[in-house]
């Protein structure tokens, strides 16, 4: 099962590209925080938020509070070492547009 898990941006890894480091429970992936960007802004506003991870994409802002709740209901069902693993061994990846099949 694959499940949207909180992290924190620490970094800005590719502004253009809209990739940010997210660390989650001591893991770090790069994500693509395109659904959480404000439009015309700066993605620097983003260090230090907590989001919701799912599937290589930031999907939402979250406070620590629910970050926290969330991981510990994860955890508490057995779900968050399985989410954490597969973040840890890369099999999962953000979307990247030079990645996607072309039309013919």
């Amino acid at each position: 099962m694959c499940l949207g898990i909180p992290g924190r941006i620490v970094a800005i890894v590719d502004e253009d590209a809209m990739l940010a480091s997210v660390d989650v429970s001591g893991v770090r992936r790069t994500v693509d925080v395109v659904c959480v960007a404000e439009p015309g802004g700066s993605l620097d506003a983003l260090v230090g938020a907590w989001v919701l991870v799912h599937v290589g994409f930031a999907m939402s802002v979250i406070d620590e509070e629910e970050a926290a709740a969330t991981l510990k209901v994860l955890t508490e069902i057995g779900e968050a070492e399985g989410e954490i693993e597969a973040m840890r061994t890369g099999s999962v990846e953000p979307f990247h547009p030079s990645h996607a099949p072309r039309a013919q």
